[in-house]
């Protein structure tokens, strides 16, 4: 079982993760439909 100190650990990087995951929607909701469709690199749409 892991320690009290790794669990508050890896529950702030899953925190930061979050973070960051609602950052990077956030600055491309507004603009998205302004541009052409973004793809990934194995050809789907974004």
């Amino acid at each position: 079982m892991a320690a009290t100190a790794d669990l508050d650990e890896i529950e702030e990087v899953n925190a930061n993760c979050i973070l960051m995951a609602n950052l990077q929607q956030a600055s491309t909701s507004g603009t998205q439909t302004d541009k052409a469709p973004v793809y990934n690199s194995d050809g789907s749409a974004e």
